[in-house]
């Protein structure tokens, strides 16, 4: 008997999730990971300088590092030409946070958690995932289509948040809206044309989890995001220009959210 068409694509997204590798680069990121219980390691390659400097890090990781020259550590790594990786990089593979419901729930830290809806930008996911690490937010919430998976780029970005800070990559972003709506959780659109300010709609969630979404810069929430939020609010500007980039506007909200 055939199998059904979305059996196969769940297999073959399975088989491509079980054959990905992550490359990770620069002392800070690579120091992180190494020392990241929950980490999979592959492949570590150092310049003898990156090995000086990462000594301790290599001897709790448990893994062997290949020391190549530095004049010849690009022919050894596949990272692009303009990756600052101060002559380190490591083979992992992507973390596994388990599921949302579960650290919605029960994970560390407030009930907060952050939805970004398309960011595809690594350098802005990253920034975001340093700031709800730093204002203690449970989840960081992306559909894996459409955003920016765990890169090297990101997790340089994020200075060793991407290591401790959960982000959690699902197949539909309005059905995990709704999951959490049903777990209690008000979730709050930035969207600068709300009426509602942050603080006014922070004041109707009240004591309640908070979910704090966020489109891509330009095109914003999609309309589907919008009526799935059970309100939208903006964040009040004092000039005329009234405009901050997603993981500025992020780090404003999640600040707000944990002061309320």
């Amino acid at each position: 008997m055939k199998k059904p068409a979305w059996v196969i694509d769940k297999e073959r997204t399975k088989r491509a999730a079980a054959a990905e590798t992550v490359w990770l680069f620069g002392l800070h990121a690579v120091r992180d990971a190494l020392v990241n219980p929950a980490r999979t390691k592959l492949r570590l390659v150092l310049t003898k300088n990156a090995t000086d400097k990462l000594v301790e890090a290599i001897a709790a990781s448990g893994i062997a590092p290949e020391i190549v020259d530095p004049r010849k550590f690009d022919s050894h790594v596949p990272l692009a030409q303009d990756s600052v990786h101060q002559g380190a990089a490591l083979e992992v593979k992507p973390l596994d946070w388990g599921k949302l419901g579960d650290v919605a729930l029960t994970g560390a830290g407030a009930p907060l958690v952050v939805l970004l809806d398309r960011v595809t930008d690594p350098h802005n996911v990253g920034a975001v995932l340093r700031s709800a690490e730093v204002f203690g937010a449970r989840a960081v919430v992306a559909p894996l289509r459409h955003s920016a998976p765990e890169t090297g780029a990101l997790a340089k970005t994020a200075s060793g948040a991407l290591e401790r800070q959960p982000y959690l990559r699902i197949t539909n972003l309005a059905d995990a809206m709704r999951e959490l709506q049903e777990m209690g959780y008000v979730l709050l659109g930035l969207a600068g044309e709300a009426e509602m300010t942050l603080a006014e709609g922070l004041a109707q969630a009240g004591s309640r989890p908070v979910g704090l979404v966020l489109g891509a810069e330009g095109p914003g929430l999609r309309e589907k995001t919008r009526e799935t939020c059970d309100f939208l609010v903006r964040i009040p500007f004092a000039g005329g220009f009234g405009s901050l980039n997603v993981s500025n506007a992020a780090a404003v909200s999640l600040y707000a959210t944990v002061n309320r």
